[in-house]
């Protein structure tokens, strides 16, 4: 299977977020956070590129889940760290099966307290970066585009052995992605695809049907790292 992957580029200034949570993230004054594309380490190969297109015009979703504990090795103040966070959600990205992506497709106004998504995206700044970035392309209000990406995060099951020192010697990523399909049976082979950088993970990702169903990813590029390491929580 030879998948491609897209993501996030732009670096922002991470604000306050009132909001605080067991395991997906924290309040914490105001600092500095890059969090581009959902491999911190280093570029990402892709296949297609960025386009214009109308709200609503694109093929699937592609959930990107962060490894936080990879994330923080180099983010160390970002307000999800310190707190043993394992997953959270970076975005939910309209995608075209050719592998290109629509951005930025409108103005429309985002959600009226960015605040009351922190229990599932980090920060508050995270949640503006998605919705003016991906959230325009959806069709949807911002409101409901954030209720889909906690639709699709809660349906997914988390296996319970990753980021518990299981792995001292590092895992295939055919292993991992063998524990997700074990967790969620009813996924389709194909539809969750692994990031990595420099040889360790960086996130998982699932691709949906526009109705959040779970599909075969097409033009979604996943690792192909012999052994990747995943940092502990």
């Amino acid at each position: 299977m030879i998948l491609f992957i897209s993501g996030c580029k732009t670096s922002f200034q991470t604000q306050p977020s009132m909001s605080s949570s067991d395991a997906k993230g924290s309040s914490s004054p105001t600092m500095p956070e890059s969090r581009g594309e959902a491999d911190p380490g280093g570029p990402r190969s892709r296949r297609g590129r960025a386009t214009a297109a109308a709200p609503g015009e694109f093929d699937f979703y592609l959930l990107n889940l962060s490894w936080s504990p990879e994330f923080c090795t180099t983010h160390r103040s970002s307000p999800e760290c310190g707190h043993g966070t394992g997953f959270v959600v970076h975005g939910l990205w309209p995608q075209d099966v050719s592998g290109n992506y629509p951005e930025n497709c409108s103005n429309a106004q985002g959600p009226a307290n960015p605040n009351s998504y922190t229990d599932i995206i980090p920060t508050a700044s995270l949640v503006e970066h998605e919705w003016r970035t991906h959230g325009t392309c959806s069709g949807l209000n911002a409101d409901d585009y954030f209720a889909a990406i906690r639709k699709a995060y809660a349906a997914l099951a988390i296996p319970s052995d990753i980021g518990q020192e299981t792995d001292p010697s590092g895992v295939t990523p055919p292993d991992l992605l063998r524990r997700f399909a074990k967790a969620n049976p009813s996924y389709p082979k194909g539809s969750i695809a692994l990031s990595c950088g420099n040889n360790r993970l960086t996130a998982i990702e699932v691709c949906l049907t526009r109705n959040l169903q779970p599909e075969a990813c097409q033009g979604v590029r996943s690792c192909r790292a012999n052994l990747i390491k995943v940092t502990p929580k």
